[in-house]
């Protein structure tokens, strides 16, 4: 029997990492989480193997020569971000659904290779303004790393419509619970 994939998706900022942490709290016994790997430098609250596989520039490389990547992308300049294919497809051998946390051109890849056994869900903020706020409260950009973030999302929000379902993080409670109740359907779950 294989499992199914949950994809989110979103722009730096909306909500998405928070969101998926909630649904792997309340929903532990329905997920296995896929560790995505990165090049990019570790935050002060961060685990290697637990949050990402934080790997160098040519760790990452030679796992693209390697074709061990089930989607990858250079998300930021000489910032690498990728979901490794052995685990994903480890886990759905063993009937186990799986969630990811990709950027938004990972989530389209990964949809088209999974087609009907996966649910690509697209986190969306309520607004730009609203994005840049949330970035500031980060406290961990300076004005050019923000102003690139910013102009990505808005690129990345051109995405949305080929997600199965968006939904806009304008209050969190309402936006996990719209979640949990896609996932539910999805999964056939709702009595």
């Amino acid at each position: 029997m294989s499992g199914k994939l949950v994809i989110f998706s979103a722009p730096s900022g909306a909500g998405k990492t928070t969101i998926v942490h909630e649904i792997l709290r309340c929903k532990q016994s329905v997920f296995s989480f896929s560790v995505s790997a990165t090049t990019r430098a570790k935050r002060p609250n961060e685990q290697h193997g637990q949050d990402y596989y934080f790997l160098s520039i040519e760790e990452f490389e030679q796992r693209i020569s390697d074709n061990a990547f089930l989607e990858w992308e250079m998300v930021y300049e000489g910032c690498y971000y990728g979901t490794l294919r052995s685990e994903v497809e480890l886990l759905l051998a063993e009937g186990k659904n799986v969630l990811l946390d990709v950027d938004v051109k990972g989530g389209i890849n990964v949809k088209r290779q999974f087609n009907d056994q996966a649910l690509a869900i697209f986190i969306k903020p309520p607004g730009i303004e609203a994005l840049r706020q949330r970035l500031l409260l980060r406290n961990t950009e300076t004005e050019e790393t923000l102003n690139v973030r910013i102009s990505k999302a808005e690129e990345e929000m051109k995405y949305a419509p080929q997600f199965d379902k968006i939904i806009v993080n304008d209050d969190l409670q309402t936006a996990i619970m719209e979640a949990e109740h896609t996932i539910n359907t999805f999964l056939g779950l709702d009595a």
